[in-house]
């Protein structure tokens, strides 16, 4: 069951989101706000899987107060305008849908959300047991030992593992990936990389290498290179 909540200053549209969850069996839509301030104090206090965010809104826009959580569930951008498509999705967002959207619309932006929550959930039961993960690619999942995962990267709307022997394209989001993968083992470099700790070669001033591939590090993410060297 996915815990969601609301945010858009106009009520109607709040009615058409709580008559289309009700209609889905795994989705429980616990709140509902006008008020995007209110929403993020509910928020704080409860916590949520998905938010219904509206980006046209009086005081903060959306995107600002997505940008604002430190720890963001998954968003749904929801709004009556389409030039903010691409920056949503370079936030991580799982679906942009423009009003007015169709009840078919919602549900495949909510299927969305409850595989990769169920994705999510499920790793972290069978990582620490098998020291595997599934990821889902294409219509199926793979199983990948943890100790054959390289590095991770950004590519676009997908993430990439990359193994010894193959790279596996997976719709899953930084945050996601970072949360499944244990961070004893692996380490975000980059704003586009996560690499295993295990894996890495020779350590330089801008960059990391592991086997042929030389990995940039990030301005902000110089100081994790203390965990991989132990300093």
């Amino acid at each position: 069951m996915l815990k969601a909540m609301a945010i858009d200053d106009e009520p109607m549209a709040l009615e058409v989101i709580r008559s289309l969850s009700q209609k889905i069996p795994f989705l429980d839509l616990q709140a509902c706000f006008t008020n995007a301030f209110e929403a993020m104090e509910h928020l704080k206090r409860e916590g949520a899987d998905l938010i219904f965010l509206d980006i046209k809104m009086p005081d903060i826009s959306g995107i600002e107060f997505l940008r604002s959580l430190p720890h963001p569930p998954m968003v749904i951008f929801t709004t009556a305008y389409s030039e903010h498509a691409v920056q949503s999705f370079e936030l991580d967002a799982i679906d942009y849908l423009l009003k007015p959207f169709s009840p078919a619309r919602f549900l495949k932006a909510c299927n969305k959300a409850y595989d990769l929550h169920s994705l999510k959930e499920g790793n972290r039961g069978n990582m620490p047991a098998q020291g595997s993960i599934f990821i889902k690619s294409g219509y199926g999942q793979i199983r990948v030992e943890l100790g054959d995962v390289l590095y991770v990267q950004s590519t676009g709307n997908y993430m990439q593992f990359v193994l010894p022997e193959e790279k596996i394209l997976s719709r899953l989001t930084m945050n996601e990936v970072e949360e499944m993968l244990p961070a004893a083992a692996f380490v975000r470099v980059h704003r586009s990389y996560i690499i295993a700790k295990s894996k890495v070669q020779r350590i330089e001033k801008g960059s990391v290498w592991i086997k042929d591939k030389e990995i940039p590090i990030g301005a902000g993410y110089a100081h994790e290179i203390e965990k991989i060297t132990g300093g």
